[in-house]
């Protein structure tokens, strides 16, 4: 899998969600845009003052509609990507965006989806929401966010909370989701979704440990998560004939760049925009990209050097 062409969009509209939360509206300046279904993100690429930055945001809207809707969390502590958006991005801007990419689909069940959403993690079940309406499916969401006013997406979803579709939590006034209540209540043929922090996701991970099957908890994470394997490995750069040595606690992208001077593109380092991907000649990969599908990581012909890792003691790189 390679990167594919760029597309030219226009911001058509800018509305405030939240405190710190905005949507944005992108048309395409060349023609109808792509399709894509619910759980779907592109990755937007932005200029800084200093340097490229590509963000992974996921798609809120339907398809149908004929635009790309984002919803983007104002974060003061983020590389730069969140806060140009907020304070720089304006109507009419023109963003260059990726073709939308799912990794986080809805499961083919007869079943109910139960979704776990926190924070900015509501976005991708906003999509999910209106699909099931749409083909008659069922579902639960659970959505915990810390404030009223912080709370996206409320309005639309108070009806669905009347419904007894949606359960809202204000975890500042100590409401939380029951997560092994929620877990227990599964049906066999239910599958369970989270997003939002890396808190969030573990607690629900090691809530559905043991208690239904690992293909039916679907997870979509923010960012590439920690470098804490504990074990240093080996690459082997088969053009440049370099060998160098990963830490424990680094990726290969940042071990490349601390021993050769091997220039490699990377925009995100977070594993989501594909700029770093590299043949893999040899050795097995820890997959921790949220660019790369199945097929592909069940290949192991390629890897994201920004953030996997190796399974094996070594691995041979194409560089």
């Amino acid at each position: 899998m390679s990167m594919q062409q760029q597309i030219a969009t226009e911001v058509i509209a800018i509305d405030t969600l939240a405190t710190d939360i905005k949507q944005f509206t992108l048309k395409s300046l060349n023609g109808a845009l792509p399709p894509f279904d619910s759980g779907s993100h592109i990755v937007v690429q932005l200029t800084l003052a200093e340097r490229q930055c590509a963000n992974a945001y996921s798609l809120v809207n339907d398809a149908a509609e004929g635009v790309f809707r984002i919803a983007v969390k104002y974060d003061a502590c983020s590389r730069g990507g969140s806060r140009h958006l907020h304070e720089a991005v304006e109507v009419g801007d023109r963003l260059a965006v990726s073709p939308p990419a799912n990794l986080f689909r809805l499961a083919d069940t007869t079943g109910r989806h139960v979704f776990i959403a926190g924070g900015i993690g509501i976005t991708p079940f906003i999509a999910h929401l209106q699909a099931l309406e749409q083909q008659g499916g069922r579902y639960t969401l659970h959505y915990a966010f810390r404030g009223a006013d912080s709370a996206a997406f409320g309005a639309m979803l108070e009806p669905r909370r009347r419904d007894g579709l949606a359960e809202l939590y204000d975890t500042a006034t100590g409401s939380r989701p029951d997560l092994a209540a929620i877990v227990a209540g599964l049906a066999p043929d239910d599958h369970l979704y989270v997003c939002g922090p890396g808190s969030l996701i573990d607690a629900v991970t090691a809530a559905a440990v043991g208690r239904i099957a690992p293909e039916r908890l679907h997870v979509e994470r923010f960012s590439a998560q920690p470098l804490d394997d504990g074990a240093a490995f080996t690459v082997n750069l088969a053009r440049s004939g370099t060998s160098i040595e990963v830490g424990a606690d680094e990726s290969i992208l940042a071990a490349i760049e601390r021993q050769t001077d091997i220039a490699v593109d990377c925009l995100c380092r977070e594993g989501y925009c594909g700029t770093c991907e590299t043949a893999l000649l040899a050795g097995e990969a820890l997959h921790r990209d949220q660019y790369l599908d199945e097929a592909d990581r069940a290949a192991h012909k390629t890897i994201m050097i920004c953030v996997s890792r190796a399974k094996s003691r070594t691995l041979t790189l194409g560089l």
